[in-house]
């Protein structure tokens, strides 16, 4: 065993150093965990690393009809090892059994969604590296299969970094041409408190196909992203000050530009709930929190990428920042360094011009 995982983790080193689109990856990943560790099904999901909010998953067979019963698990309702905690150990990941100290009907989600569906024990890994997260990884056992291990817990803990570097690599892989064409306008879509679909644009109904396509979804299934988005709008409290800032997430199109989708809670005449939801090509705004993670800039080299879009001069990105030139010129340095390239001009092109980030701010 021990020599089928190393096999499997020197598998997994080829496949970060290969340029595959995240879905491949996640397909090809499932496939060589399984040759070492027994499970019935998974699901690995990207997720946007702000939000921490899903841009796609890759679900096995017998996930997908209780996939929505997970999203209203993960974002409205409490429950043992949900992502957002996990993401902030050091260590993050963890069986239902072992937080259950093996006594599984502790948890709500498993006697209401896992034991309903056959599944027993749930492992759960949250992608991060460097302080962000970049995807979910779930593996399921059915309800006559043994839990999970420690042994096991541990193994796909070693495995953590490699994936989650392999999931922010393929959010900057570039598209080898400019692409298709894509809508200008603004896609809206209205949903029902229950994220049934009442009126939508014919741009809303572009990307919702895009998206369905993508995620090999049906016509009748809200795509992932969406749900997510959703979810994460009712559960904003109406304390909230700006709940629809983590309503968002950014969606890197295959061959494409990103797309920027967030929900917004609505107030019907009748008090009913209604959920607004905004398709549109991602600005800069939307996708340099991203780039940012993944080039690994400081909060002060972000804030001088954000500065040389809008055309500063070095004197006017000192004044702005109240540092010196010299300051100035020791930190583009070091992100032409980080990004890979020679020149603020070539920064520019790298990220506005083959990123396909627009200006219409």
């Amino acid at each position: 065993m021990n020599k089928q995982r190393e096999s499997v983790r020197k598998q997994l080193a080829k496949l970060e150093e290969a340029n595959l689109r995240s879905s491949e990856y996640r397909e090809r990943l499932l496939a060589e965990l399984r040759t070492t560790m027994p499970f019935a099904a998974a699901c690995c999901t990207l997720v946007d690393p702000h939000t921490m909010l899903s841009t796609g998953a890759v679900t096995e067979e017998g996930v997908e009809a209780i996939h929505h019963l997970l999203f209203e698990y993960e974002y409205l309702r409490e429950d043992f090892n949900s992502y957002e905690e996990l993401a902030k150990l050091t260590e993050p990941v963890a069986t239902l059994s072992g937080a259950t100290e093996g006594d599984l009907s502790r948890s709500s989600k498993y006697m209401k969604v896992l034991q309903p569906a056959g599944f027993g024990d749930e492992l759960r890994a949250a992608l991060t590296v460097d302080g962000a997260c970049w995807g979910y990884l779930t593996l399921f056992r059915l309800l006559n299969e043994p839990f999970f291990q420690e042994e096991e817990r541990l193994y796909i803990a070693s495995l953590v970094p490699s994936m989650a570097r392999t999931l922010k690599k393929a959010s900057l892989l570039l598209p080898d041409s400019e692409g298709a064409a894509f809508h200008d306008d603004p896609g809206i879509l209205i949903l029902s408190e229950q994220l049934l679909p009442l009126s939508s644009n014919d741009a809303a109904n572009s990307w919702l196909s895009q998206l369905r396509e993508w995620e090999f979804m049906d016509e009748q299934t809200l795509p992932r992203p969406v749900r997510a988005v959703c979810s994460r709008a009712l559960a904003a409290n109406a304390t909230d000050k700006e709940p629809q800032t983590a309503a968002k997430v950014c969606i890197r199109i295959p061959d494409g530009p990103y797309l920027s989708l967030r929900a917004s809670k609505l107030r019907a005449t009748d008090h009913s709930v209604q959920l607004a939801v905004w398709f549109e090509l991602a600005k800069p705004g939307d996708i340099l929190p991203i780039i940012a993670e993944a080039y690994a800039l400081t909060s002060r080299e972000k804030q001088l990428v954000e500065r040389l879009w809008r055309g500063l001069s070095t004197k006017e990105l000192a004044s702005s920042l109240h540092i010196s030139s010299y300051t100035v010129q020791d930190h583009l340095k070091s992100i032409f360094a980080k990004t890979e390239v020679s020149s603020r001009r070539e920064l520019i092109w790298k990220l506005f011009s083959r990123y396909n980030l627009y200006t219409n701010e």
